[in-house]
């Protein structure tokens, strides 16, 4: 069986709209990083317990793969997945850093998906996968999709591919792990103020590229600022912008 990249993500800009219960919702423009990828693949094992191996800070039943596993399993009730996980672990070469902003878990999630759905034929539409990626995590759906860049809306369940060069990134990650949720609440509590529909649909309209040149750090991403908020240690880079909740930092390579 083939070797699969996950890609890492950044984002161009992220920018609030409101709320939907305890999620808020967003538009944002989610770009690959065609430089950064961990490399996913399936192999033979002896023990029947669901394994995965790799270099991670968590255990199995917290990986967003045996999540992915989960749900898929729970959609499918394929006897053929079940049977083939007891003999197959998968093997993960991470590079992508953990906690970071560029979605790592969220590829590595999406791209399990895929394999499993390809190399097991298990029959499921690019739609199907990307509602199951979605009860895995928000950023999952736009790796099932496999877009170069997309806008992402809701809580990421809706996601559009933009129509664009790839842009080529550096990406620098401070020794930092930011938590999500922990940003997010400090966004709410601090730096509440969604944009309006027409803001959003503007952004969404214009190319990556033009959005970096015209914004700064802070405007382009509402989370920059709450994440300064609630990490005094996170440390501002100048000509750099801020992907996700972070820790990671990109700029346009040259």
């Amino acid at each position: 069986m083939i070797p699969r990249r996950a890609y890492a993500k950044v984002n161009i800009f992220l920018k609030i709209t409101g709320t939907r219960g305890e999620y808020h919702t967003l538009s944002s423009r989610f770009m690959r990083v065609s430089s950064l990828y961990d490399t996913l693949r399936f192999e033979r094992k002896t023990t029947p317990e669901f394994e995965i191996r790799g270099n991670f800070d968590c255990e199995v039943h917290s990986n967003t793969i045996y999540k992915a596993y989960k749900y898929l399993l729970a959609a499918t009730h394929s006897e053929k997945l079940s049977t083939f996980f007891e003999d197959h672990a998968v093997c993960v070469e991470k590079n992508i850093p953990s906690f970071a902003g560029l979605g790592g878990g969220s590829s590595d999630a999406a791209t399990f998906l895929t394999m499993c759905n390809e190399d097991l034929d298990l029959g499921l539409s690019v739609d199907e996968l990307a509602r199951i990626g979605a009860d895995v995590g928000a950023d999952v759906p736009f790796f099932v999709y496999g877009y170069e860049s997309a806008n992402v809306r809701g809580i990421g369940e809706i996601v559009e591919r933009y129509d664009e060069p790839l842009l080529l990134f550096e990406v620098t990650t401070p020794a930092l792990e930011i938590s999500t949720p922990a940003v997010y609440r400090y966004y709410r509590e601090h730096r509440f103020d969604p944009i309006s529909e027409e803001e959003a649909a503007r952004l969404e309209a214009t190319p990556s590229r033009e959005i970096l040149a015209s914004m700064s750090a802070k405007e382009a991403n509402d989370l920059y600022p709450a994440a300064l908020g609630c990490y005094p240690q996170l440390k501002e880079q100048e000509g750099w912008f801020f992907s996700g909740s972070g820790s990671s930092f990109f700029r346009i390579e040259e």
